[in-house]
């Protein structure tokens, strides 16, 4: 839509951190024109032609109300027969500018359905989206080819609730109306195990360009909650996304997978894994898939994870991961803050990846770089498909309750190079030993930082001149009783 439509109340659980939420937005929404700057790369510029980010196309030539297709809204009724029919008639029109689907304030329960190419899903406010939680009305897909598996099962797995591919310029917006997985039945088939392919997602986008999700909640998905895949210019604005943190397993938040041109930015996310993941192929079929995710911004967020990482990268990073910037985030109450993962079968890299104006309020680990996240697909990975870790900044990392700030793993294998940490001072609520971890690391610290750094890491004044250059790059300093 052409016209910024407001975001709409945010959950009762945050009143404990009221007066940090209100400040923190209201910082955000000041500094708005400070955001229209060059910061991932050469050439990736994130509001012009083209980066990500960009204007899509504004209101629609054609508008429909999904009543118009015999949608009914009333929480019981199946309403998938309604957009089938709606979207089918807006398909027809991309030629001309494509069209809008009105989804009007009600519960419009339906089954898995598909988008069209310039087509806008448009969810006033009090318009919530649910999905049938009958699995059998969940189609069965192939296995993505940069996993070769379902994640939980060999063989086929569940479609998403809302799901496209092959599309471009799709818009999913609203005055903040929800769309629901209704995932609390698939969530206690997984435990018990009565699953026989691996759960949806709550909304996948495949092999597209030009994708909006902006002004509406995701709530309660299945599994992952977005996922876009192998696709060009992704914006996510403006979008809340929640999930148990504990019971809702896998329930990521937004994890781009094989994405190129990426900004995630002002939103908040708590849910029971990781509130973003970037991924980019599982081992020997992520590394032949060959298609890595880059140019990726992440800025303006608040989010919560008790079980995983506010902001991930891996493990599936095995067709590669660069050019990735997340900035002024808020990371609270959580297991850990920011996470690098991998392990030897996965190849690929993870390279020039930079972290500033990070906050963390209350996590056990601050910032974890892990080597040995040995999840495998099946055990015919190459034992010789070491990944490559290197070039990641640190910079403006303040906070507080932080149990471990840093605990880099690094192995002879698998070594952390060029990491540099810059301006960092967290509070900490252990005071023994072994509180900055470290193992098979090199790179610097400039000027003063809270805690002491491991000695793995060269020493710099605030000049960038050395003061002591580290001789124990491989010494191994990981304590995992803290």
């Amino acid at each position: 839509m052409a016209e910024s439509l407001p975001v709409g109340g945010f959950p009762a659980f945050l009143s404990s951190h009221k007066t940090l939420f209100i400040v923190l937005w209201i910082s955000a929404f000041g500094s708005v024109f400070l955001w229209q700057r060059d910061i991932v790369g050469a050439g990736f510029s994130v509001f012009g032609k083209a980066g990500p980010g960009r204007s899509m196309s504004g209101s629609r030539p054609f508008e429909f109300n999904i009543t118009d297709f015999g949608g009914v809204g009333d929480g019981v009724t199946d309403d998938t027969a309604a957009f089938e029919r709606a979207i089918s008639a807006i398909s027809k029109l991309g030629k001309r500018g494509g069209g809008q689907l009105n989804v009007p304030p009600g519960k419009w329960l339906t089954a898995p359905f598909n988008l069209t190419s310039h087509m806008t899903l448009f969810l006033a406010e009090d318009a919530e989206i649910l999905g049938i939680q009958d699995e059998k009305r969940w189609p069965l897909m192939p296995p993505l080819p940069s996993y070769g598996y379902g994640r939980e099962h060999r063989g086929p797995r569940y479609g998403s609730l809302i799901h496209g591919q092959n599309l471009e310029d799709v818009v999913i917006t609203g005055h903040n109306g929800s769309i629901n997985g209704q995932g609390q039945s698939w969530w206690t088939k997984y435990r018990q195990k009565l699953l026989n392919h691996t759960r949806g997602p709550l909304v996948q986008i495949i092999w597209s360009n030009d994708i909006v999700i902006s002004n509406i909640t995701l709530r309660d998905s299945p599994f992952w909650t977005f996922h876009p895949y192998d696709c060009k210019n992704v914006t996510v604005r403006n979008v809340t996304i929640l999930a148990p943190v504990f019971g809702a397993p896998n329930t990521d938040g937004i994890d781009p997978d094989s994405c190129e041109d990426v900004v995630i930015e002002d939103c908040y996310i708590s849910v029971g894994d990781d509130a973003i993941a970037i991924k980019s192929g599982w081992d020997q079929y992520g590394i032949i898939y060959g298609r890595p995710s880059r140019n990726i911004l992440i800025r303006n967020l608040i989010v919560r994870s008790m079980v995983s990482a506010g902001v991930s990268i891996g493990s599936e990073m095995s067709g590669g991961v660069s050019n990735v910037t997340v900035e002024n985030v808020t990371v609270w109450s959580s297991r850990r803050a920011v996470r690098i993962k991998t392990a030897v079968g996965r190849g690929g890299y993870v390279r020039h990846i930079t972290y500033r104006n990070l906050t963390f309020d209350d996590a056990q680990d601050g910032i974890v770089i892990k080597t040995d996240y040995n999840e495998h697909p099946d055990m015919d990975f190459d034992k010789n498909a070491f990944p490559i870790l290197e070039n990641i900044s640190f910079t403006g990392i303040h906070g507080q309750g932080v149990r471990v700030p840093v605990r880099i793993h690094g192995s002879k294998e698998i070594p952390v190079r060029n990491v540099t940490f810059r301006d960092m001072n967290v509070g900490i609520t252990y005071k023994k030993k072994h509180i900055f971890q470290c193992a098979f690391v090199q790179g610097r610290v400039i000027g003063t930082i809270f805690p002491v750094p491991c000695e793995n890491l060269d020493i710099y004044d605030e000049e960038e001149r050395p003061v002591k250059l580290s001789t124990a790059q491989n010494v191994t300093d990981i304590d995992y009783g803290v």
